[in-house]
């Protein structure tokens, strides 16, 4: 893997991330594909609307379809028909979410199934053994995200076992072979909650360790947002200049511009598909609410600035009629919609770094989006 930030605005930075399944250009967002499908939205689409990574989650895909599926079908590119990178995450965040269905130790985190119940053990070694059958093109370190508020102690503690586990994911990935004749990249995530000092040591510690790339996670699990913004900005600073930096699940359109504002390259967030599947949509102009009624008639598109699949051919009355017939078409429709937005944003960030007018283009964008239409 290959990166170099093309050029800076303040902290703001454009850059390119090559990998031997493509170019990604930088700040970029990540559809997330948590099972190996991006919600609603076909592999085709995903191409068209102009995805250059998308994320797949460990935890799922180790359940389902199983390792021994993968590792069968020679890795999740070809078991899925996507030529693009992919990013993995490691399962870190299940033990956050999953509380009451894991158990951490030093030597990993045992989960029980959310499907079925069965016991599973996630070691360091282990989940880089998964990610090496996967064969996804960046893999993420086992990490333990800690919940907002917690206390000082648990949070040091907690950093410690991540780093430790670091350590553990580095040392398996280089003694575990790459599978399928593509190179695999291993970033390292920087914990700590809402500590400076926690955060300073852990990024300290994973920057010895020269992982390919950095991850700034344990953010948007509650926090106020001036804490989000301040500790990503914080932890971006400690970071090499020369390796790119992801910040986990953030977030909402102005999250994402307000950290791509502070140093941040790479993003992935559940939202826009999400969203989408509940009649919620981003535009430039604010969001929708396809549901409301003031909607019934409206022959216009969803955003007349976009050239998405759905505001080239359907007005607003027509989805939200699909909405309320619950159309399956509808759920693609506005999962379509919002992924090119939220495509369309960073690219546009990416394009204004480069032209050296961002910050003057992200205080405009920022002031029309702040509302929502028709609420």
């Amino acid at each position: 893997m290959r990166f170099s930030v093309e050029k800076t605005e303040s902290a703001a930075r454009a850059g390119r991330l090559e990998t031997d399944h493509g170019v990604i250009e930088t700040p970029i967002f990540m559809p997330v594909g948590t099972q190996g499908s991006v919600k609603a939205v076909e592999q085709r689409e995903l191409s068209e609307l102009g995805a250059q990574i998308i994320l797949g989650n460990t935890y799922h895909l180790s359940l389902r379809p199983g390792i021994d599926v993968l590792r069968e079908m020679r890795g999740l590119h070809r078991f899925m028909n996507w030529d693009k990178p992919i990013l993995t995450d490691s399962g870190g965040y299940q033990v956050f979410s999953l509380s009451d269905l894991r158990k951490v130790s030093s030597e990993g985190v045992t989960f029980k199934s959310h499907l079925d119940g069965s016991t599973h053990f996630f070691s360091p070694e282990k989940v880089v053994e998964i990610q090496r059958t996967i064969g996804s093109d960046i893999m993420m370190v086992l990490d333990e995200c800690t919940p907002f508020p917690c206390e000082h102690d648990y949070a040091f503690r907690s950093n410690l076992l991540t780093v430790h586990w670091a350590r553990q994911c580095l040392d398996a990935m280089r003694s575990v072979p790459a599978r399928y004749d593509h190179h695999q990249s291993l970033f390292g995530i920087v914990q700590g909650s809402t500590y400076r000092d926690i955060r300073r040591e852990s990024a300290k510690m994973l920057v010895d360790m020269e992982f390919e790339g950095y991850a700034i996670g344990g953010l948007a699990v509650g926090e106020p947002i001036e804490v989000m913004y301040e500790m990503t900005e914080f932890s971006a600073g400690l970071l090499p200049a020369e390796k790119p930096r992801y910040l986990m699940g953030v977030g909402t359109p102005e999250n994402i511009l307000e950290s791509i504002n502070r140093g941040i390259d790479m993003f992935d967030c559940v939202m826009p598909t999400r969203n989408g599947r509940n009649a919620m949509l981003f535009t430039r102009n604010g969001r929708l609410n396809l549901t409301n009624a003031v909607f019934k008639t409206e022959d216009i598109p969803v955003d007349a600035e976009c050239n998405c699949y759905a505001c080239r051919n359907f007005s607003r009355a027509y989805i939200r009629h699909l909405f309320m017939s619950k159309e399956i078409l509808a759920l693609q429709l506005a999962s379509i919609h919002n992924l090119t937005f939220y495509l369309w944003l960073v690219g546009e960030a990416r394009r204004r770094i480069l032209s050296g007018d961002f910050l003057i283009w992200k205080k405009r964008i920022l002031s029309q989006m702040q509302r929502t239409q028709s609420a």
